[in-house]
Order: structure tokens, then sequence, then C-alpha cells
């Protein structure tokens, strides 16, 4: 990665109550440390997902915070898809940072005071084709070893708390030492 891709804006900052697919779209959210979006539904120190809750209530919510790249929302509008902000689950809305090519334990800096780590791939389930039918596989490609590729965002863990708020800036510093790349949490 260049410089210039360590750098991104945001564009919307989404969180609901529920355990609804979809986010609302909100002008600030709160990032509480090791805990995830204040008033989400996915927040917590412990797994929030249901079917991970099923599995082992006790283990550690990697997937705090769900970020997306907005180059995704447009990728899909050009394949016929109205998808907006928020829409496929995500908390924080990005553009011009490659969320993707990242490794695992790099550091985002997003505002003023909030960090969040990268634990890993958001892994798309079908409840985005509930969502709306066929954005599962357009979320979804090949790269060329014929390789899963993930589109959806990446997951992290918050390390500090603060505000969000579209318009921010969110710094990617790599982590020390070899990249590991990115699975699905």
């Amino acid at each position: 990665m260049t410089a210039l891709d360590m750098t991104g804006v945001v564009t919307a900052v989404s969180a609901k109550p529920g355990h609804d697919f979809s986010k609302d779209n909100h002008p600030a959210i709160r990032l509480l440390t090791g805990v995830g979006v204040e008033g989400d539904g996915h927040a917590g120190a412990t797994v929030q997902h249901r079917s991970r809750v099923r599995r082992d209530p006790t283990q550690p919510n990697l997937r705090q915070v769900h970020l997306l790249h907005a180059e995704l929302h447009d990728e899909l509008a050009e394949r016929g898809f109205d998808v907006r902000p928020g829409q496929l689950g995500e908390n924080i809305t990005t553009r011009g940072l490659r969320l993707l090519d990242l490794p695992r334990g790099t550091i985002l800096c997003v505002g003023d005071e909030a960090i969040v780590e990268v634990t890993g791939l958001r892994n798309p389930c079908r409840q985005i084709d509930d969502f709306r039918k066929g954005v599962l596989a357009a979320v979804l490609d090949r790269d060329e070893e014929h390789r899963l590729v993930r589109k959806s965002g990446v997951m992290g863990v918050v390390v500090a708390g603060g505000e969000v708020r579209r318009d921010d800036r969110v710094e990617a510093r790599l982590p020390t030492g070899p990249h590991l790349p990115l699975e699905p949490v």
C-alpha cells in the first residue's frame, strides 16, 4: 500500500439497538473501549452475533465495529443495486482507504480520539440476500487463483473510545512484524 492508500474519510456512521440486518444513519456514534458502538445491538466484550452466542457465549467479540468502504456501494450501484450506507450492517462507512487490503492488526485512527484494531473480514451471509436478492453474489468474487474474495468490509475491536462523525479522517497504521492477511471473523 502507498501512503495515499493509508488515509480516508468517514462518509457515514450507523448503529441500531437490535439485531436487525441494516443499521440507521446518525450524525455521530460513540465508540466504547473494548465494547463497540454505544447503543448498537452488536456491542459487547463477548460475542453478540446470535449464531456465535449459541456456539460459545464466552468468546471475545472480534466484531465490535463493522467498517465498509463506500466504493463497494459504487460497485453495487454499477451492477443495478441501490444500497445505502448502513444497509449492509456497517457502523462506519469510509472512502479512500483500501480496507480489504489491510493486514490483521492494523490500527485505524478515526476522528480525534477513536482507535479501532482490524481483526478480520466480515463473512457475508445469506441475510444479505434476504435484504436484497442477488447482493450476496455481488459482494463475493474470485481472485486470479480462484480463491474466494469477500468484499463486505472488515471487523474490528475498539482500542480507544471516542466520537465518530461523517467527514472525520481515518488513518491506517500498519502493524510491525509480518503482515498477516485478513481472514473471516
